[in-house]
């Protein structure tokens, strides 16, 4: 599983640097919109979890979501819009740390349907928006999360044992937890060189956004679990579906685009 997981990541990683690097900007934000839509779909499934009502009830689901990116998709990245939709994102997932506490409890489907919008929009505005100030800036949220991931699953694996959140995600533990910090801690350190900014700045808003990405994978893992479902889907072998790739870099990203005015990125 490892190694399949591995190959997976690389494959992943050659695509994202030929989409945002090398596709022209246009191509570079569809590709980025049809992959939160593809999550849109897999959230559908959480939704609709009867097969008479599964399928079109996951295509109206992602042509609302297309409908709202579509709407969204010509905005001037620095609107108040924009910036409305990154402090909705932080109030949503600061919401989503208290829920968890309270699980589980029955989630009634038109709440997943609302919060899978809070989930997906504000990603791809962020998402969006990091790529259009500047690519290496999206890169950069991407690794954030991605080493916080890492750290947290090795460290985990090795050093466990004082479960997270039990009743949502067994596997994790804080000593996960602490080791994805320690990561994200020294990536930042090194990220600073390359950026003109305030390390005293720097590292305690990366630790920030690695914390909020623990929330958003635990809060989607919260409503797979309400559905009864590992994976929300099968794109990426070794790694699930679109929802379980982009779950943390859902909570994550709205946080690191509403702050680059404030730490000068």
């Amino acid at each position: 599983m490892l190694k399949q997981r591995f190959f997976t990541a690389v494959i992943a990683l050659i695509v994202v640097g030929l989409v945002l690097f090398v596709a022209p900007p246009v191509l570079a934000r569809s590709v980025i919109a049809l992959l939160l839509l593809a999550g849109a779909w897999e959230w559908g499934g959480l939704i609709f979890t009867k097969p008479d009502k599964g399928s079109k009830g996951r295509i109206l689901y992602t042509s609302i979501c297309f409908l709202i990116i579509a709407g969204l998709f010509t905005q001037v990245p620095e609107t108040e819009l924009v910036q409305l939709i990154f402090k909705i994102a932080l109030v949503w997932w600061s919401a989503a740390l208290v829920w968890m506490f309270f699980f589980p409890t029955p989630i009634p489907r038109a709440l997943v349907w609302i919060c899978g919008f809070l989930v997906l929009i504000p990603a791809w505005v962020a998402l969006d928006f990091l790529y259009r100030h500047d690519p290496a800036l999206l890169v950069f949220a991407l690794l954030v999360v991605w080493v916080a991931d890492i750290g947290a699953y090795f460290v985990g694996k090795g050093f466990g044992r004082i479960k997270l959140a039990p009743n949502i995600s067994p596997e994790k533990s804080w000593e996960g937890v602490l080791g994805g910090l320690t990561a994200v801690a020294l990536l930042a350190g090194i990220a600073n060189n390359f950026f003109d900014t305030d390390i005293a700045v720097l590292v305690p808003l990366c630790l920030v956004a690695a914390m909020l990405s623990v929330v958003g994978d635990l809060a989607v893992s919260m409503f797979k679990r309400n559905a009864d479902v590992k994976d929300s889907g099968s794109l990426f072998p070794g790694h699930g579906g679109v929802l379980d790739r982009i779950d943390s870099v859902s909570a994550a990203a709205p946080l690191i685009a509403l702050s680059l005015s404030w730490v000068g990125l």
